[in-house]
Parts: C-alpha cells; structure tokens; sequence
C-alpha cells in the first residue's frame, strides 16, 4: 500500500461549485471504480471488523451493472493513512483488510478527501465511500475539498457510525456539496451497513439506473440514498 503525502487545499466558497458539478453526468456504462475509505483509529476495530465481513456485499451488488474495481483508503496511528491497489474481487480486498488492525489517532479526512481528489483527475471515480465515527479535524478544509470533488463529478456517501455531532454536520455537508448522501448506522445492526454498501457499490457501477434498481429490488437503503443524491439536481 501507499503512504498517501500531505496535501493542502486553500479555503474557498465551496457553495459555488454546486451548480457545476450539477452538470457533470452520472457514471458511464462499463466497470466502475470506487473507493472504499475507512477510519482504523483505536476506537474503530469491530467495525473495521463488520466491514471486511460485508465488503463482498459491494461487488455482488455491482455485478449486473459490468462490475467493480474498488481501492481500500484507510488512516490511523500517526500520521499513517494508506490506499491500496484497485482489486476486482471481494477476495482481494478481504486479504488487504485481513492484514490491518485499528491503531490509536486522530481522523485524517482532509488527506483521505485530497487522494480521491487526485485519482479522479487520472481516471473518473463512479463514487467514493466514508465509513467513520468521529471528525477532528477543520470542517470548512474538508468542505473545500469536497467542492473539488463535485467538479470532478465524485459523489461521497458518507457513512456515519453513532451519534457524534460534529462528525455528523461535516459528513452531511461533505454528502451535500458532492451531491451524495448521508446516511448513519449502529454497528449492532450489520444488515443496515450491508445495504448501504451494497447500494454505493451499484451506483458505482452503473449510476442511478442501478441504484434504482436496488430499490425496486427491496433495498430500502437504496431509496433512502436516492432521495438525496444531488441535491434534488437530478
């Protein structure tokens, strides 16, 4: 894996870049790309844990829809935060999680943010994926950046573990400005994490006709994504 570098992003008026990157279109037909990112601070082990137990969800959801590669992103300790290579099977990426165990820290959304800014302007990304619990970090940095993603047509869905306050407006706001979604969930309750997963991962593949397909399947987490993606832009 690599050690993602330290990057920076000037404050800017993210609002404005809502209404251009309410052009960009939805992903294209054929294999899609999405990353995968997770918080493996201390406090993170037995979601890390459920994770790696559902991430097959992701690319069984995605195969009707031509498919999936997905890059695990991942921050802990000090100052580590890590992406793996793009894997194409539930296999391959259950064996680079099978490898990493959660470590003291603090959250490194900014970093995490800043790399799947820079993979999208070398190859487009059908949607990223943040599952955490906690936000320490400038929320108008965050939000800045999440505004560069929106022009580069990247949709965050934002997966939110409890109930802490200042990681939920900032996850809301990344999930806004990107034309995402947001969505939170109780570890003690697997099934609800493996839909959202499995939704993302459709969406990846094949844009919103797919999501809405998970839907008229019986995914109520996919309609509930639904109703948010892109701001009501479409």
């Amino acid at each position: 894996m690599g050690q993602l570098p330290e990057k920076g992003a000037k404050p800017t008026a993210v609002d404005a870049f809502l209404e251009a990157a309410g052009r960009v279109p939805a992903p294209v037909e054929g294999r899609g790309r999405m990353i995968f990112a997770l918080d493996a601070t201390m406090s993170r082990q037995p979601t890390w844990d459920l994770a790696q137990d559902l991430q097959q969800r992701m690319f069984e959801a995605a195969r009707g829809f031509g498919g999936l590669d997905v890059q695990l992103v991942y921050f802990r300790g000090f100052n580590e935060c890590r992406a793996s290579r793009f894997v194409s099977q539930g296999a391959g990426l259950a064996e680079i999680m099978s490898k990493i165990d959660c470590r003291g820290g603090h959250t490194q959304i900014g970093k995490v943010l800043a790399h799947v800014r820079d993979e999208a302007k070398s190859a487009r990304v059908g949607a990223f994926v943040f599952v955490g619990d906690a936000m320490e970090e400038k929320a108008d940095h965050l939000c800045a950046i999440a505004g560069e993603l929106a022009l580069r047509g990247v949709r965050a869905f934002m997966f939110h573990e409890g109930s802490d306050a200042a990681a939920a407006g900032a996850f809301k706001e990344i999930a806004r400005l990107t034309g995402g979604a947001y969505a939170a969930f109780d570890a003690g309750a697997p099934q609800k994490l493996a839909a959202l997963l499995g939704a993302a991962a459709a969406y990846a593949a094949g844009g919103l006709a797919a999501l809405e397909t998970q839907a008229r399947e019986g995914n109520a987490q996919a309609r509930m994504l639904i109703t948010q993606i892109g701001g009501g832009r479409g």
